[in-house]
């Protein structure tokens, strides 16, 4: 791919394409209503849409800044964190914190900025969406010390341990910001090839679900709009994928891989609960998550939650 300059194998099914817009059709006003449907569609299916330069403005005394923040061996935080209902950063050390504020404009200004572009990019989605957290990522992710289930550099489907989605699904828009590196991914199946054989295997689509006792009250509980603090069984089977997923010292090894390389001040955007990644090597970057509903979805019947309803019968969400 001359847009992502590399792929280590040539796609094919069940393997993750890369789309390329380039920066003047996707700036255009006139981005037609088809051609968005066509996006939303690509992005669900597992493909990645890929602009070689970013749509969202951001400042060079922006950039400085960003780009002039350390990293240090006290803390090794994934990123900076942006939490738009709150207008509240978080991720920061106790030595950070005079920076807070300056941090806060400038991911509080990519979040809008972000989202003004999405809403017309992908029309089918804009207003139905909801706006997760923004990110910062200043941390070199090539050698980075994490804990196994925290490390980007093995294949994984995302799932928040602590903000289920219950059933939305994950979107994520990213920007890198590093002024000579590119941001190196790997990607491997799409959920919708690997997803259905990991159900299968060892009943753990049955296991997230509970129990058909635990499944009734659940049921119950929905019906009558009554509190239910039980994790939604899609959540929990997802970060039971996860888990297992980098766990797998066999499969990280010998599972069919495309490798991709997003050059300096380029954009991407991906479904990242339906796209199996790993982030090998990059710094600088910035991210807007988004969870997108069921409801807006073009295709339905191919989200992770879809999938796992029709191989497990019943509803997984809460």
């Amino acid at each position: 791919m001359s847009s992502s300059k590399a792929s280590a194998v040539t796609p094919g099914p069940g393997l993750s394409r890369l789309l390329t817009v380039d920066d003047s059709f996707a700036g255009s006003q006139n981005f037609s209503a088809d051609r968005a449907r066509h996006l939303c569609g690509e992005l669900e299916a597992g493909h990645i849409v890929f602009l070689p330069v970013p749509p969202v403005a951001i400042s060079q005394e922006d950039r400085a800044l960003l780009l002039g923040r350390k990293q240090t061996s006290s803390a090794y935080h994934k990123n900076i964190a942006y939490r738009p209902a709150e207008d509240r950063i978080t991720g920061l050390d106790a030595s950070e914190q005079a920076e807070a504020d300056s941090l806060r404009r400038i991911l509080r200004e990519f979040s809008k900025r972000s989202v003004e572009f999405l809403t017309g990019f992908l029309a089918p989605y804009a207003g139905k969406w909801k706006l997760d957290y923004a990110s910062y990522r200043p941390i070199e992710e090539e050698g980075r010390p994490a804990r196994l289930h925290a490390r980007n550099d093995l294949l994984h489907f995302d799932s928040f341990p602590t903000r289920p989605t219950n059933g939305a699904r994950i979107f994520r828009f990213f920007v890198n910001l590093n002024p000579t590196k590119s941001r190196v991914w790997l990607t491997s199946e799409t959920f919708e090839a690997f997803g259905p054989r990991f159900a299968h295997a060892g009943n753990l689509l049955e296991k997230a679900g509970g129990n058909q006792l635990t499944r009734g009250i659940r049921f119950l509980a929905r019906t009558l709009h009554l509190p239910f603090s039980s994790r939604p069984p899609y959540d929990e089977f997802m970060r039971r994928c996860h888990n297992a997923m980098k766990e797998d010292a066999a499969f990280q090894e010998n599972t069919l891989k495309n490798r991709w390389e997003f050059p300096p001040h380029s954009a991407w955007m991906v479904f990242t609960d339906c796209v199996s990644h790993a982030v090998l090597s990059g710094q600088y970057a910035l991210e807007q998550t988004f969870q997108i509903p069921q409801a807006a979805l073009v295709a339905p019947q191919k989200s992770p939650l879809a999938l796992l309803e029709k191989i497990g019968g019943h509803p997984l969400t809460l």
